[in-house]
């Protein structure tokens, strides 16, 4: 796993007093989107420190700390936005989407493919896999029984039911 996580990126300013336009589909922006909190920015994670936090429409709005002023910002448009997984302290089990790329999925002791990305529609998750065929399973206790980290296996159930044999 990476010591940094890709949590979104710097879309456009915001007003003068130097607010970025975040776009990011982090799937635990509570842990990060909060005052005080370092994020890590471009290519070289240079460390800033979110100083306020809001949403607007689609985007999340961030002002950093020693910035007041859009022209000392622009330096930042259009780049990556990252985190450091450290500081995300999750639990145990937890995970986030971006740690499920790789893993195989298991269905009745038979591997049916790998993720290979992820997608959000506007109501869940979707694991892409690719087997013997590409297909997308809803991140759902209907089709996933369990996330096995340290395996690096997704055991699922009814998953055949999303292949479209042709």
């Amino acid at each position: 796993m990476n010591d940094y996580v890709l949590i979104g990126k710097i879309v456009n300013t915001h007003g003068i007093k130097g607010e970025l336009r975040i776009l990011s589909d982090f799937d635990k922006k509570e842990l990060v989107f909060k005052n005080n909190f370092n994020i890590y920015i471009g290519p070289t994670y240079i460390k800033e420190t979110i100083s306020t936090y809001r949403v607007h429409k689609e985007f999340d709005m961030v002002t950093l700390i020693g910035y007041n002023n859009i022209n000392e910002v622009l330096k930042y448009k259009g780049l990556y936005v990252y985190i450091k997984r450290e500081d995300l302290s999750l639990n145990k089990d937890e995970y986030i989407i971006s740690d499920l790329i790789g893993m195989d999925i298991i269905e009745n002791n038979n591997i049916l493919g790998k993720v290979v990305d992820f997608v959000y529609n506007k109501t869940n998750t979707l694991l892409v896999v690719e087997g013997e065929k590409k297909y997308y399973i809803p991140l759902v206790d209907e089709y996933v029984i369990r996330v096995d980290l340290k395996n690096k296996q997704i055991i699922t159930k009814n998953v055949k039911d999303l292949i479209i044999w042709k």
